[in-house]
């Protein structure tokens, strides 16, 4: 009886060292996220910045595109992603009440909306394209810039996200293991915050 008596105590000490170990790895990968989306903030803030400035001081020919192109297309785009966060959002609430199958069903919406998004983003290329606005053009090296390396992130984030449906599918998350869902939900709200920036001040400045 004594030994099991001792025997106890270091099970429960064992548990207690994985779950802290757990919980540090978690946090680990929360903070290397942040790590990496600071160094992304700076980058979109110096491409924004640029575009800025390019736009004070040729005010007449921004205006003139914004005008030719309109902002109905991209606006409606800006609601789709808005909407994608919500999708995200609702995915790891259901990761959390241990319901694998609604979070591959909103996850896998979050990836369809993301793909919605770039194939608009497609379209209002094209029609800028049709009136001169290339990667050459003076207006067009500062506007594809932001909008582009956006759209690139867009893309990493829709492959994210068809990955964690995949993972999900094999079971790899619950509702007590849940790091990875809340990663990539990180990853996907700056997307969508940064779009935010972006529309605010080349759209609508």
């Amino acid at each position: 009886m004594s030994e099991a008596r001792l025997d106890m105590p270091v099970a429960d000490s064992h548990a207690a060292d994985h779950g802290h170990g757990s919980h540090s790895h978690a946090e680990n990968l929360k903070f290397g996220m942040w790590l990496f989306l600071g160094s992304e903030v700076i980058i979109f803030t110096v491409l924004i910045a640029a575009y800025l400035v390019f736009a004070v001081a040729h005010r007449d020919l921004v205006k003139e595109i914004h005008e030719q192109v309109g902002i109905l297309l991209v606006s409606g785009n800006t609601f789709i992603l808005i909407t994608s966060s919500w999708t995200m959002v609702m995915g790891l609430r259901e990761l959390q009440r241990g319901n694998i199958r609604g979070l591959r069903r909103w996850i896998s919406a979050t990836a369809l909306l993301g793909m919605l998004f770039f194939a608009i983003q497609m379209v209002e290329y094209r029609q800028l394209a049709a009136i001169g606005v290339t990667l050459t053009s003076e207006f067009g090296a500062h506007f594809y810039a932001p909008t582009m390396l956006h759209g690139a992130h867009v893309i990493a984030g829709v492959i994210w996200a068809l990955f964690v449906v995949r993972q999900a599918g094999r079971n790899r998350y619950s509702a007590t293991k849940t790091i990875g869902v809340e990663v990539f939900g990180l990853y996907w709200h700056f997307v969508d915050v940064i779009w935010i920036f972006i529309f605010t001040c080349i759209y609508l400045l």
